[in-house]
């Protein structure tokens, strides 16, 4: 039995649940921009790893050879090759440009938001917020 067990017998009798209000009135900057850039990061990451996972499902399922059937019959042209533009290669190389994008955007658009936050405190006087022990 452990100690937090021990005391829960010894107290007979239920506390009341005890509720506290507190207004959020201020966002540290670099708390935010921090907060907001490994948040990016791991979105671009994970942009970078579905990406090649989706790459690999259709290039070992033939969608990228039959594409290049369709598509080569439809523009009457049978040297036409979508398998060449979309290279794994290529695909990797957008989709981690996309992701330092995103990392990038994603961060300053952290710091922007934590900076509006802060100057609209002024007006509005902040978010309240309930926390409770129950």
């Amino acid at each position: 039995m452990s100690v937090a067990e021990k005391l829960q017998k010894k107290s007979g009798r239920r506390t009341a649940a005890k509720q506290v209000r507190l207004k959020l009135v201020y966002i540290d900057f670099w708390s935010a921009l921090k907060l907001s850039f490994f948040i990016a990061l791991t979105l671009g990451i994970i942009t970078v790893v579905v990406t090649a996972l989706l790459w690999i499902v259709l290039n070992s399922t033939g969608i990228f050879v039959d594409l290049d059937g369709i598509l080569g019959d439809l523009f009457n042209d049978p040297t036409f090759s979508i398998a060449k533009d979309f290279s794994f290669s290529k695909v990797m190389t957008w989709a981690a440009v996309i992701g330092l994008v995103n990392t990038v955007m994603f961060t300053v658009l952290g710091a922007i938001a934590a900076v509006l936050y802060n100057m609209m405190v002024k007006i509005t006087g902040g978010i309240l917020v309930g926390f409770t022990n129950a």
